[in-house]
C-alpha cells in the first residue's frame, strides 16, 4: 500500500497521526473523575489548556457545578461556556498570564473539603502562568527566561529556575489548595514525563532547591537582576521561601496523572507506517541535547541501514539550539533537518521534523521536510546551506525551497516528532 502515497504525503500523514493521538478531545474524557459533593474548580495552563477545558465541559454532567479559569497561548483559544479561557504570551511571560495566575490562586483558596480541584496542565504552562514571587518583577523574570532560551538551556534547566521565581510552579498550586482533593491531568511535553518538570510542576513536589536554580544561572553565565539575586539568595536561608518538597502534607489529596505523552504519539506513527506496508522502528522518545548532534547521529544511523525496502525511523524528544553568538530564524526541528541533509549528503533520505504543538521555536511553521534533492535544489537557487546552518537560519533555507510545514496551532503538545524514510528512492 505504500505505493499509493508519495514519500512526502506519507511523512505528513504520519505527523498528523502522531498529533491526533494526543488530541485532548480523545485523551481527556477517559480520565475525568466523577463530580464531588460540592463544586468542581478547573484551573490550568498550557498550549493545550483551551482544548482540554473544552473536553472537560463536553463530558461533565450539566447539573454538576463546574467553573474555572485556564490560560493558553495567543491564538490557541477555543469557545467554552463554563470555564473561562485567557490568552497570554509564550515563551516569555506577560501581564495577562500574571493576572490570570493570581486570579487562580484566589479561586483555589476558596475551596473546601467537599470540592474538587481539577488542574489541566500541558507544555508551556510555566510561562503562561508566570506570576513572579514577591521581590521579583515580571520584567526581571522575562529577562532571565530570554537569556536561558538563547543560551540553549534545556527545559529542565529553565524549569529549575522558574520553580523558585513564580507563585504556582514547583508544587505551589497544590500548596495553595491546602489539602483540598485534587487531580492534575497532564499532557507531557517533557522527556521522561515527570510531573515535576511538566509546566514546572504546579501540583507536584519539587526536588530542586534555590541553590540549584542559582547553579543553573551561573552555569549559563546569566547576569542576575537585583530582585532575582535577592530572592534566590534569601531562599537559601529561609525555609519558608522554598518550594514544597516530597512528603509535604499539601500533596496528600493531590494526584498527578499523565494522560498523553510522546511515547503514545510516536507509536501511533509506527502503526500508521505499518498500515501502509512500511516497516517502522521507534528509535527513542527521549532524544535531547543539541539539534546538530542529534541530526548527525540520525544521519550515521541512516547510513548504517542497508535496506532496499522502505523503512521508517521514528524518534521524539526535545533538542535545543544555542543562538549565540549570532542567529537567523528557525527552530530546533528545522535546524535538525538542515543539519541532517548536510550530514547525509550521500544517502537519499526523506525526513520530517515538527513540533507537535504546531510551532517550531518562535516561527509560524511546525517544522519542515527534506527530500533527497533538497541540497541540489538549494544549490540551483544559490542558497548557501552550510552558511545558513552556521547562522541558525534554517527557516530561511526551507522557506526558499517551499518545504516548511504550516499547521497552525494544534492545541496539544507532546514534544517533537521526527521520521526518516529510507529505501524510497
Amino acid at each position: 500500500m505504500a505505493t499509493e502515497l508519495n514519500p512526502r504525503s506519507l511523512l505528513l500523514a504520519s505527523f498528523r497521526a502522531a498529533v491526533a493521538a494526543a488530541d485532548p478531545a480523545q485523551v481527556v474524557p477517559p480520565h475525568l473523575p466523577g463530580p464531588p459533593r460540592g463544586r468542581t474548580l478547573v484551573v490550568g495552563g498550557g498550549k493545550a489548556a483551551a482544548s482540554m477545558a473544552a473536553a472537560v465541559e463536553a463530558h461533565w454532567p450539566i447539573d454538576a457545578p463546574l467553573s474555572g479559569l485556564v490560560v493558553t497561548r495567543y491564538q490557541h483559544s477555543l469557545p467554552t461556556r463554563r470555564i473561562d479561557v485567557v490568552e497570554a504570551s509564550h515563551p516569555l511571560p506577560d501581564g495577562r498570564g500574571e493576572t490570570a495566575a493570581l486570579r487562580m490562586l484566589e479561586m483555589v483558596s476558596q475551596l473546601d473539603e467537599d470540592d474538587l480541584l481539577l488542574v489541566l496542565i500541558s507544555g508551556g504552562g510555566s510561562s503562561l502562568l508566570a506570576a513572579p514571587v514577591d521581590g521579583v518583577t515580571l520584567k526581571e523574570l522575562r529577562q532571565v527566561t530570554k537569556a536561558l532560551l538563547h543560551a540553549g538551556a534545556t527545559i529542565h534547566d529553565i524549569n529549575t529556575v522558574r520553580k523558585h521565581l513564580t507563585r504556582l510552579s514547583g508544587g505551589r498550586l497544590a500548596q495553595a489548595a491546602q489539602g483540598v482533593p485534587g487531580l492534575a491531568l497532564i499532557i507531557s511535553d517533557v522527556v521522561g514525563d515527570d510531573p515535576t518538570d511538566i509546566a514546572s510542576g504546579p501540583c507536584a513536589p519539587d526536588p530542586t532547591t534555590c541553590a540549584d536554580a542559582l547553579a543553573r544561572l551561573t552555569q549559563f553565565g546569566i547576569a542576575l537582576p537585583p530582585g532575582i539575586r535577592r530572592v534566590l539568595g534569601a531562599c537559601a536561608y529561609v525555609q519558608a521561601l522554598e518550594t514544597p518538597k516530597p512528603g509535604d502534607r499539601c500533596f496528600s489529596g493531590m494526584r498527578n496523572q499523565v494522560i498523553a505523552s510522546a511515547q503514545g504519539s510516536l507509536m501511533a506513527a509506527v502503526r500508521f507506517f505499518e498500515s501502509q506496508g512500511i516497516e517502522a522502528l521507534l528509535l527513542s522518545d527521549r532524544v535531547a541535547g543539541d539539534a546538530l548532534t542529534a541530526a548527525r547521529q540520525h544521519a550515521a544511523l541512516a547510513a548504517a541501514c542497508c535496506t532496499s525496502r522502505p523503512l521508517a525511523l521514528i524518534s521524539g524528544g526535545e533538542t535545543t539550539v544555542s543562538l549565540q553568538p549570532c542567529h537567523g530564524h528557525g527552530g530546533r526541528n528545522s535546524e535538525f533537518l538542515l543539519a541532517l541533509a548536510l550530514a547525509a549528503r550521500e544517502k537519499p533520505i526523506w525526513s520530517i521534523a515538527c513540533d507537535t504543538d504546531g510551532i517550531d521555536g518562535s516561527e509560524h511553521n511546525a517544522g519542515a521536510v527534506i527530500t533527497p534533492d533538497s541540497l541540489a535544489r538549494a544549490h540551483a537557487l544559490g542558497i548557501p546551506a552550510d552558511a545558513l546552518l552556521e547562522s541558525h537560519d534554517s527557516h530561511g533555507f526551507f522557506s526558499a525551497l517551499g518545504d516548511l510545514i504550516v499547521t497552525g496551532p494544534t492545541r496539544t503538545n507532546v514534544n517533537d516528532y521526527r521520521a526518516l524514510l529510507l529505501g524510497m528512492g
